[in-house]
């Protein structure tokens, strides 16, 4: 099959043959019709992760998949061959991974039907960002009219978060800067959402909207202990890129130091959200396959939004 690999890390991504991958048991083999890119390919290519995980090679990068189930392994229950499925690649090594014609997945975790409606496309760039911005909205948990500073909304994750967030009924202030990303945000959704340029005075523009301060930040990109400092007194932040309590010593702040669970309920939940309309899987680039190269360098270029890759 053809898959995007590395030989080595740090290297850069190539589409070459890898051999087919079969299930183990437990596993469902998918044909995969679509993929998305995420911030850990980008890591894994320039050697950032391999300190933190096993990594086996040739490396086929990707987590995010969608496509049709063409086999079970052994003991697999709830599942046939045909089945629209969706999800994460979730294994304790990097290198089976979705960026590919194939790939096999645990039937148990990280995998759901796709339900009548999204595309395959929408599917296969919705498990790590829906993921990460629904955990990071819950651990903050805000009620309705209660104020959220997004850093990075323009990103995968945060142009998701702007959504789901809204759709609570929350006060959202977004970051981004001026023109194409200020434009993107602002077009996800029919409420009004602040945005704020955070190449300039962050602190000044958020205070002019909230004096007090605001009542959590979603810390997906920026300087996290900056952000926590616009938060009012028992603000909270969760966080995705790292930041922990320590991080934030004197202040009366609660960090939530995030690390997205993309079970089958999870899944389910935001495909369903999509299928009804409620929430929009916001790619903006499609890219075949064999231009995973040209596609890495948007989303390293900070293209808005998700970047899917047609695998089929």
């Amino acid at each position: 099959m053809r898959a995007v690999t590395l030989e080595s890390v740090p290297s850069a991504p190539a589409v070459t043959d890898v051999h087919t991958p079969r299930p183990e048991a437990g596993e469902l083999l998918v044909k995969v019709a679509a993929a998305s890119l995420n911030g850990i390919d980008i890591a894994t290519a320039a050697g950032y992760t391999q300190a933190f995980m096993e990594h086996r090679f040739p490396l086929v990068l990707g987590q995010d998949f969608a496509g049709t189930v063409e086999a079970l392994g052994e003991g697999v229950e709830g599942f046939a061959v045909g089945d629209a499925v969706f999800g994460v690649v979730l294994k304790p090594y990097l290198g089976a991974g979705s960026l590919a014609q194939y790939v096999t997945v645990p039937a148990g975790h990280g995998v759901a039907r796709i339900p009548a409606g999204p595309k395959a496309g929408d599917a296969g760039a919705l498990g790590v960002a829906g993921a990460t911005a629904l955990v990071s909205l819950d651990a903050v948990a805000l009620a309705e009219g209660e104020t959220l500073l997004i850093s990075g909304a323009s990103g995968g994750v945060g142009s998701l978060a702007v959504q789901l967030a809204t759709a609570r009924g929350v006060k959202v202030i977004a970051t981004a800067r001026p023109g194409v990303q200020t434009d993107f945000v602002t077009g996800l959704t029919g409420v009004e959402v602040h945005v704020v340029d955070f190449t300039g005075d962050l602190e000044g523009q958020v205070r002019a909207i909230v004096p007090e301060g605001v009542d959590a930040v979603l810390h997906l990109a920026g300087d996290g202990a900056q952000l926590a400092a616009l938060l009012r007194p028992g603000g909270q932040i969760a966080s995705t890129t790292g930041l922990t309590q320590d991080d934030v010593k004197g202040k009366d702040v609660t960090v939530h130091t995030i690390m997205a669970n993309p079970d089958a309920q999870i899944l389910t939940s935001l495909a369903e959200q999509v299928a009804s309309g409620a929430l929009r899987v916001p790619v903006t680039a499609t890219y075949p396959l064999e231009q995973a190269a040209e596609a890495l360098a948007a989303f390293s270029a900070g293209t808005p939004g998700k970047i899917a890759v047609s695998c089929s």
